[in-house]
């Protein structure tokens, strides 16, 4: 249930309101916005009388929520959510850039490619310390070396680092060394992880499950958001569907969706979505003129050599001159880079 107060409403009278309600057994999130402030009721409203809320002097409109996401939903939070990464904000009208190698390979590789992406305009640096892959065959990345070696390339760069985390038990680790958590596809319903990130005040970039449908997708958000982290961002990364010929299904209307029914900002993976080097270009002039507050581009070097998904990799020149075209596709929409 959501509960929009009057904008006279005084402390003292919110208080008592909120006393009340609570005698309902249900928690109370007050949510203080620029226009307005709202009242959140988490827990099982069944047994409130919405009617006799509604009429109370300082409420302006009560509403139950239909869908099983509270938190992430926008009647929860009107305004959008704007995350904050150090000096950087996330939802807000600048598009960011998270750019780099699928993998880290070697200190020279993440360096170098940290180095050309800052210039091209990347605002964040990626990249996989622990690779997550189908085959147990395939380059499972170097662990905590990796994450070491995107330490170097944040000193030497300035870029703050996304990175993939597997398991509860490295979150300490990745709440001290990432500035962004990356949980992936494969891991968006590891409840057990969500509800660690949901201890921590960290943000974290949930990435769309295989077969997940929105739904799906923002209740897992919600696990993060219950334990407590509202700093959540989420990111498309295509679905699996009958379509063999691109890796994945990009779901570009997911886009609007998100910002129909939620406040959290949404970011696009068009490199994983397709799969397909020659794809990505397109594919994010498409995700940032339908809305998205980012992307997420894997960036090699020498993507016929790089040890997991060059295929879907572009080159550093190819990747700044991608950022040349979204800038004046930002612009177009009131948007920047």
């Amino acid at each position: 249930m959501v509960i929009v107060l009057k904008p006279y409403a005084s402390k003292q009278q919110i208080d008592s309101l909120i006393s009340e309600i609570e005698k309902y057994e249900v928690t109370v999130q007050k949510v203080i916005g620029s226009n307005l402030t709202i009242l959140g009721l988490i827990g099982d409203t069944a047994s409130i009388d919405i009617d006799k809320i509604a009429i109370n002097e300082i409420v302006h409109k009560a509403m139950r929520i239909q869908e099983p996401f509270k938190r992430a939903n926008i009647m929860f939070h009107p305004e959008k959510s704007v995350i904050k990464v150090g000096d950087t904000e996330i939802g807000g009208g600048k598009i960011v850039t998270i750019a780099g190698p699928c993998s880290v390979e070697s200190e020279e590789q993440i360096v170098d490619i940290a180095r050309q992406v800052k210039l091209a305009g990347a605002t964040f640096l990626r990249g996989g310390a622990f690779k997550p892959r189908s085959s147990p065959y395939s380059f499972q990345g170097l662990g905590f070396e990796g994450l070491n070696l995107l330490k170097t390339a944040r000193q030497e760069t300035g870029l703050m680092i996304v990175s993939e985390i597997l398991s509860h038990d490295m979150v300490d680790r990745f709440v001290e060394d990432v500035d962004i958590i990356q949980v992936g596809a494969r891991n968006m319903q590891n409840f057990v992880l969500l509800k660690e990130l949901g201890k921590i005040d960290k943000p974290i970039l949930l990435k769309r499950g295989l077969s997940a449908t929105i739904e799906e997708w923002l209740m897992s958000a919600e696990y993060i958001m219950a334990g407590g982290n509202p700093n959540v961002i989420l990111c498309e990364r295509g679905i699996r569907t009958f379509e063999k010929y691109t890796r994945n299904t990009l779901d570009l209307s997911a886009v609007p969706s998100i910002k129909r029914l939620s406040h959290l900002p949404i970011i696009v993976d068009p490199s994983h979505a397709t799969g397909l080097w020659w794809m990505v270009e397109s594919m994010a002039r498409g995700s940032i003129a339908v809305g998205a507050d980012g992307l997420m581009v894997e960036v090699h070097d020498n993507p016929e050599k790089a040890l997991s998904d060059g295929q879907q990799s572009i080159t550093p020149k190819a990747f700044s001159d991608l950022m040349n075209t979204l800038r004046i596709i930002a612009g177009a929409i009131g948007r920047y880079i």
